[in-house]
């Protein structure tokens, strides 16, 4: 089987031919690394065609590309925001921080091959500390027992395995296995980047992803369709990541959670296939399902350009019936950017929602005392990482070079894949970074995820950083919390590591040539796809052997980088009376607060271990501190683990009180998984995060919410609860919550909602969703 980087460098040598002569019956492999696996449109717009009769009324793009997947289009309900929808993705993909638990999990249900194509993708584990090969070189070192057992289960269970080096998950999606109208979940929140090219592309916990492994239907709860209307064309210093961030800025960071945006209007045909890619991966910071744009002649160009014309073609073939929104199709909601007026914006920080106008930048960041010196500028990530967004940053550090001018900010740059870093090293753009004092990074990860070894401030020091990153929570990029993150375009980002100042805007300030001589930057300009076709690079794929049964997947069991799973205890079938209040956390609650990454991600294959990060970052009501709560029956403070593993041994369950939005950010598992494994039974919220709130049933814990928002402020956190009505728990059916105030005053109650549907409730009483499987398994 050739490598998608081989057969890619054939094309590009022979130049890319036009396919004719496809029909529907036609039958189109998905991408160039597999074979067997066809594109199945004509069974998809069938069951979109099974659905509009029933339903009676015209889709969204995004819609037929859901219905399309349904296991069952007769007899699926299909109620936006009400009815939970039975799919089949057409892939999985996991990244490798997330694989190993997901595959620890898959093997346990005694499988010999996954039932869907799916691929790992080693990106996560790479820290960035002197440089990209340097900094590969010891990832490799440090990881071999995690990337052996990564590699070797994958040749074990048919999966396709891209190495350390290869890139980040996204970026390798888009440029191999992401087409127009496809369904692709993955066990990362930024999936949806793949929404550039015409698919949808969900991100999930890995518990979901092993069901849709085993063969199982995948469930998602039918999202809501917010409209975003582009009309008109960006131009200047305006980018594609200026629309979400203007968006973010518009809607919050949970202003999407339940629903798909799908972009429309004709402002959508303005601009790049991979510009689209950077709008859809940061949807996820809006709490969006997924976004999507609708196929169009720019996912054509970027299909001719990576190899795969006949997939274009092919998508043709079914554009007017299925791969576009039906005339006269309605959406929840619709919000509308005008891209001529549109300017680049710069959010934060410590959240990526807080939008700001680079011309109201200055007056902002001053009023706000916000540090006006830009320690680093980072470009790159697997937002921003395009050939396009490499040459148009590449233009203006040009530019300013002809001035005689360098970075004031260290600047560094992070390739989102071999084959871009390849490219632009034939292509000039690296050493235009290097030559004006960029560190380029490793193709991975690095500083967008907390894996950045960072030497130029001490912890606590109070500055300025702006990323093109998508994320920028507190601590999340460095881990010091007195860093001030921002993020903003790569070309915005450039800009600011030349000035040095958090007030510079580069469309109406000077600055001062090598002779003192004021000048402005000029306009970035950039390449949407490289003139002379991408360069692969390294081969860094591994295809899955002919003979897998003889590949043995090792564990020691000395280990502390992985451990096999002891399947959870089921519900007792009891109420759950008197439980201490582990934490009752104040304020923003991220996935980054209940199990932080950085320097954890190493143990995302041991349970046990990883376990002792839960909720350090969150922040304790009683004393406003973090990982500092006080034991319920000894009265001695300790770490939160420490706390429930106390509580755990000692055979009391507990709960954790929290407030809006609980659980947004990353789609890790583990922070549902480290409360179950330290004997947690409810959380108790204002309002949960999508993926959060489904890794927790997946587990067997109890995602509940106050109807009354008040309730949260009058719970105190040395209150016992009670947890009534469980042996009654039903679809849309309340329970309630009894509190015994530590003061001694009367007890009270108030109800709690939840999200269950019937098969999710047998998730709770088996113990987790994967009890469940085995024993509908043994069952047969």
């Amino acid at each position: 089987m050739l490598s998608a980087r081989r057969v890619l460098a054939k094309i590009n040598s022979r130049g890319l031919a036009t396919v004719s002569g496809l029909t529907k019956d036609s039958l189109v492999e998905m991408n160039l690394l597999e074979k067997g696996n066809y594109i199945n449109y004509k069974q998809q717009l069938d069951n979109v065609n099974i659905v509009k009769e029933r339903l009676g009324r015209p889709l969204t793009y995004a819609e037929k590309l859901l219905y399309g997947h349904l296991d069952k289009p007769h007899e699926q309900d299909i109620e936006r925001g009400v009815s939970y929808l039975k799919l089949r993705p057409d892939r999985i993909a996991c990244q490798d921080a997330t694989a190993q638990m997901a595959i620890l999990q898959f093997m346990s249900a005694g499988m010999p091959s996954v039932a869907t194509p799916t691929t790992v993708h080693c990106d996560h584990l790479i820290q960035a500390q002197k440089g990209g090969a340097a900094d590969l070189e010891r990832a490799i070192r440090l990881n071999k027992e995690v990337y052996d057992f990564l590699a070797t289960a994958c040749a074990k269970y048919n999966i396709g395995f891209w190495k350390p080096g290869s890139g980040i998950i996204h970026q390798i999606v888009l440029e191999n296995y992401a087409f127009p109208g496809e369904l692709l979940i993955g066990t990362d929140s930024h999936t949806p980047n793949a929404g550039g090219l015409g698919q949808l592309a969900i991100g999930v916990g890995g518990a979901d992803a092993v069901d849709v492994m085993a063969g199982l239907p995948w469930e998602l709860k039918a999202p809501k369709i917010i409209g975003v209307k582009l009309t008109g064309r960006m131009n200047g210093w305006t980018s594609p990541k200026d629309i979400i961030l203007k968006l973010a800025g518009i809607t919050t960071v949970k202003g999407g959670t339940g629903a798909i945006v799908e972009y429309f209007g004709d402002g959508v045909d303005t601009f790049s296939c991979t510009g689209m890619a950077t709008i859809c991966n940061m949807g996820a910071e809006i709490g969006a399902t997924t976004s999507v744009f609708p196929f169009n002649n720019s996912m054509v160009d970027f299909l001719d350009a990576t190899g795969r014309s006949e997939i274009g073609e092919f998508a043709k073939v079914f554009q007017k019936e299925y791969l576009s929104a039906d005339p006269g199709c309605e959406y929840d909601q619709v919000i509308e950017i005008d891209l001529n007026t549109l300017e680049p914006h710069i959010n934060g920080p410590f959240t990526p929602d807080l939008a700001t106008p680079v011309s109201k930048m200055k007056e902002v960041a001053v009023a706000n005392d916000w540090p006006l010196e830009v320690k680093v500028g980072l470009i790159g990530s697997c937002t921003n990482s395009s050939y396009e967004d490499m040459t148009r940053a590449a233009s203006i550090i040009e530019d300013a070079a002809s001035h005689g001018v360098k970075a004031k900010s260290l600047y560094t740059v992070t390739p989102g894949s071999e084959q871009i870093r390849a490219t632009i090293a034939r292509d000039g753009q690296l050493k235009t970074f290097t030559d004006f004092g960029g560190s380029v990074l490793a193709n991975a990860c690095g500083p967008c995820i907390g894996q950045w070894d960072r030497q130029d401030i001490k912890k606590g020091d109070k500055n300025t950083i702006v990323s093109s990153f998508n994320r920028n929570f507190t601590s999340r990029n460095d881990g010091n919390p007195a860093t001030h993150a921002f993020v903003a375009s790569p070309e915005m980002v450039t800009a600011y590591a030349i000035a040095g100042d958090l007030r510079f805007n580069p469309l109406t300030d000077k600055l001062k040539d090598k002779d003192g001589n004021e000048f402005l930057l000029k306009d970035p300009v950039g390449v949407g796809l490289p003139v002379r076709g991408y360069d692969p690079g390294e081969n860094t794929y591994q295809a899955p052997p002919e003979d897998r049964a003889s590949v043995e997947v090792v564990i020691s069991p000395s280990s502390d980088r992985l451990q096999r799973l002891t399947p959870f205890q089921p519900w007792d079938g009891k109420d759950a009376e008197r439980l201490p209040i582990l934490i009752k956390s104040v304020g923003k609650t991220t996935t980054d607060h209940i199990s932080m990454a950085g320097p954890w991600l190493k143990y995302r294959g041991h349970l046990q271990n990883i376990s002792n990060n839960y909720m350090i970052g969150a922040i304790n009501a009683e004393n406003g501190e973090a990982n500092n709560v006080k034991n319920h029956y000894t009265g001695v403070y300790s770490g939160v683990p420490d706390t429930a593993a106390a509580y755990r041994d000692n055979g009391v369950k507990w709960v954790v009180i929290g407030g809006e939005n609980f659980g947004e950010g990353s789609s890790r598992e583990h922070a549902a998984l480290e409360p179950r494994y330290l004997g947690g039974f409810a959380i108790i919220t204002k309002s949960f995060a999508r993926i959060h709130e489904t890794n927790l049933k997946k587990q067997g814990l109890l995602p509940l919410n106050f109807t009354d928002p008040a309730a949260y402020d009058r719970i105190q956190p040395d209150d016992e609860v009670d947890i009534l009505g469980l042996t009654e728990l039903a679809p849309g059916k309340n329970v309630t919550l009894r509190v015994h105030p530590a003061d001694g005053s009367p007890t009270w109650e108030t109800p709690l909602s939840h999200t269950y549907n019937a098969e999710q409730i047998e998730w709770f009483k088996y113990g987790s969703a994967l009890n469940n499987m085995a024993a509908v398994k043994a069952s047969k």
